[in-house]
């Protein structure tokens, strides 16, 4: 069993796990609804940075629709910050056992 190749593998490790989770942290998603109506941008730790809402989207006798273009504008960009999170870390948290 050679203990300092382990844990020179292991130092390699952690080092390509910090590089990948600066780089996640650095980066920003987007996510569109209704037509780019709505566009949300989130940061690469998942919170809410930008909302952008074009006037044509807002009708007063609608808002609920309005809710749901925002939500469905937040929930893209989240879901392209957890599949870019889950491709820059799946790999390396498989390695570690985990």
């Amino acid at each position: 069993m050679d203990l300092s190749g382990m844990l020179a593998q292991a130092q390699a490790m952690q080092a390509q796990l910090m590089q990948a989770q600066q780089e996640l942290a650095e980066s920003t998603y987007e996510g569109t609804a209704g037509g780019d109506l709505v566009s949300a941008q989130v940061s690469g730790a998942g919170e809410l940075l930008a909302l952008t809402i074009k006037p044509e989207a807002c009708d007063p006798d609608d808002t609920e629709t309005l809710a749901d273009l925002i939500l469905a504008a937040v929930r893209a960009a989240t879901d392209q910050q957890q599949q870019a999170a889950a491709e820059k870390l799946g790999p390396m948290a498989g390695g570690l056992g985990l």
